[in-house]
């Protein structure tokens, strides 16, 4: 479907709503997917060559584990308010982004986004690339550590402490 998606963005597909037929937005809907956080990868595919369909599957899959066995397959009631994200030079110990990383993935994967933000955007892109994070594996953080925030600190403390030879 992410290439389908891609492919329908670059013919003047920019409708999230008219981009799937029902059957597929049946199984986006039954994966825990939005139609707009497909659409975004589409988008972004197009526009930036990222994230890929690798990048996207993994971010999907994480949350797809975590819609069907945390949430039972149920969608939340709750959208992450905008408003309430704190800036995009925000530091938490000298590493601008993470504070607001952090609401964003815990909605993404809790999939209370609102369809104007997106996991895994070029800010997010840009702050994995910088701290050599995989995006799935900071939102598969995100749920190891849930309710602990400052566990999800030190781990990316400590990650970019690292020479590239050690993070594995």
């Amino acid at each position: 479907m992410h290439e389908a998606a891609v492919a329908r963005y670059a013919a003047g597909q920019r409708n999230p709503a008219q981009m799937f037929s029902a059957a597929e937005l049946a199984f986006l809907s039954a994966n825990g997917i939005t139609a707009q956080q497909l659409f975004d990868y589409a988008e972004d595919k197009n526009k930036y060559d990222a994230p890929g369909v690798d990048h996207a599957a993994a971010i999907e899959i994480v949350r797809r584990d975590y819609f069907l066995n945390v949430q039972g397959g149920r969608a939340s009631g709750t959208v992450l308010d905008i408003a309430t994200l704190p800036g995009k030079s925000e530091a938490i110990r000298g590493i601008e982004w993470l504070p607001r990383l952090l609401p964003k993935a815990r909605a993404k994967l809790r999939g209370e986004l609102p369809a104007s933000l997106m996991f895994c955007c070029g800010g997010d892109r840009g702050f994995f690339q910088e701290h050599d994070i995989l995006p799935a594996e900071f939102l598969a953080l995100i749920w190891r550590h849930e309710n602990e925030p400052a566990a999800v600190v030190d781990w990316v403390v400590r990650r970019t402490s690292l020479t590239p030879g050690d993070r594995s």
